[in-house]
């Protein structure tokens, strides 16, 4: 394994485009979750590549170039959504408001003020179920390596992530099918790119070693 390793990584290298030195920028993507504090920003650049700059809570901002030639065009997207959350949110709102038609309805001011007690914590409780809710609805997007399967990117972001994900899936999808022409000629040459592609993204600190060494394994297993 190392020695095919070895062979793989000295073949002939692609030169990949550092970050904001692209000669072209064909879509963008900009998702933004304040709550969450989180941000992705996706560029589809020179026709092969996509620039990533993912910041996701308090981790270390995540700037990198992928090589289109080696992602999976299905672009993964997800959503995790609180039910939990949001009965509750439901059950206290509806709770709110039979205290208001209490409070309407009471005519001794004993009645009326505990009412208005009981309306403004059940209004106060229904408020901060609908903020959690806006914290725990996660909404994924994943890209994969096409043989080693590998998550190249991985984005959780806040509700709206999906929908403005979709016209720039697309586009990526059609840059995807470009740069799978520009791959080498044999299945062999393009696993020897794959692999090397993996690991300049593991050097880079896209991919951790463990992802790394079961992408290898994968890619190697295809020889």
């Amino acid at each position: 394994m190392h020695a095919a390793e070895h062979i793989v990584l000295e073949s002939d290298e692609r030169e990949v485009p550092q970050l904001r030195s692209q000669r072209r920028v064909h879509a963008t993507l900009q998702c933004r979750s304040r709550l969450q504090r989180r941000r992705l920003n996706l560029s589809i650049i020179d026709y092969y590549y996509l620039a990533v700059c993912m910041v996701q809570s308090a981790a270390a901002p995540q700037e990198y170039v992928l090589d289109l030639r080696f992602v999976d065009p299905a672009f993964a997207m997800t959503r995790r959504v609180p039910w939990r959350c949001i009965w509750a949110a439901l059950v206290l709102t509806a709770a709110a408001a039979i205290a208001t038609m209490w409070f309407a309805a009471a005519t001794q001011e004993r009645q009326r003020h505990l009412a208005a007690l009981v309306s403004a914590a059940l209004a106060a409780g229904a408020v901060l179920a609908y903020l959690a809710i806006a914290a725990r609805l996660v909404e994924t997007v994943v890209l994969r390596s096409v043989h080693g399967r590998a998550a190249v990117l991985e984005y959780r972001g806040g509700a709206g992530t999906l929908r403005r994900a979709r016209p720039c899936r697309r586009k990526l999808a059609a840059h995807v099918q470009l740069a799978a022409a520009a791959r080498r000629a044999t299945m062999a040459e393009h696993l020897r790119d794959e692999l090397r592609e993996h690991y300049r993204l593991k050097e880079a600190g896209v991919l951790a070693a463990e992802t790394y060494d079961a992408s290898k394994t994968r890619i190697l297993a295809r020889h």
